[in-house]
This record gives structure tokens, sequence and C-alpha cells, in this order.
């Protein structure tokens, strides 16, 4: 049970970082965060094209390492928690250099897995 539930939050966090990047604008109300804008892009004089294709790039990136993730816990190999680990950085990386509040709970998340993954824990997938 304990190999589907974090197989299952593996896929499902991956799968989340394009969903959110992704979402069109609401016309009635303000997008949440603008993945076109990122204070390090801007710092670097990107153009905003660049810097939400970057956004996104690097978004579809962290989903296909998280489902890798997520694959190989289901599949009982051994590499499953580098596959983790590196989907986790990517998905900080992207929610650093894209940095909005809104994002913080994905933070939250990224660095509980990566604190997981270095307590070996749960114990029986490894």
């Amino acid at each position: 049970m304990t190999t589907v539930l974090v197989a299952a939050f593996l896929i499902v966090h991956g799968l989340l970082h394009p969903g959110v990047w992704t979402a069109p604008p609401q016309p009635d109300k303000a997008a949440p965060f603008n993945p076109g804008h990122s204070w390090a892009m801007a710092a670097a004089h990107v153009p905003a094209a660049s810097t939400r294709s970057t956004a996104l790039a690097l978004a579809w990136y962290t989903a296909v390492v998280y489902a890798i993730a997520g694959a190989g816990v289901l599949a009982g190999s051994g590499w499953w928690p580098t596959a983790a680990l590196v989907a986790a950085a990517s998905g900080l990386a992207l929610k650093a250099i894209w940095f909005d509040p809104w994002l913080s709970v994905g933070v939250l998340l990224d660095v509980g897995l990566i604190a997981a993954v270095a307590c070996t824990w749960p114990a029986s997938l490894y």
C-alpha cells in the first residue's frame, strides 16, 4: 500500500507542474502568477515569450522526471530515489527562478520529498 501511495504522490505532484504552469488565465479574474515573468530572467533581460517557454519546458521536464520516479517506485527499482531528487531539484529551481508566494506549497512538497529521500523514509521502499 505504501508503494502505491508514494508512486501516486510522485506522479500526481509531477503532473501538477505543467497543469499549474500552462493553466489559461480566466477572463473574469487575475491569474495567481505569470509564467512569462521571472525575477531572474528579467534581470538577464530575457524577453517574456522566451521566459514563458523556458518555464513551460522546465515544468514539463519536472513532470516527466517525477513520473519516471513514480514508475520506479512501482517497479521496485533502486534508482527511483535519484530520479525523485532530480525531479524535486528541478521543481525547486522552477519555483525559485519564477518565484511567487502562490507556489509556496509546491516548495514545501519538494523540500519534504528531498528530506524523505535523505532519511530513507518510508523504509519499506528501500
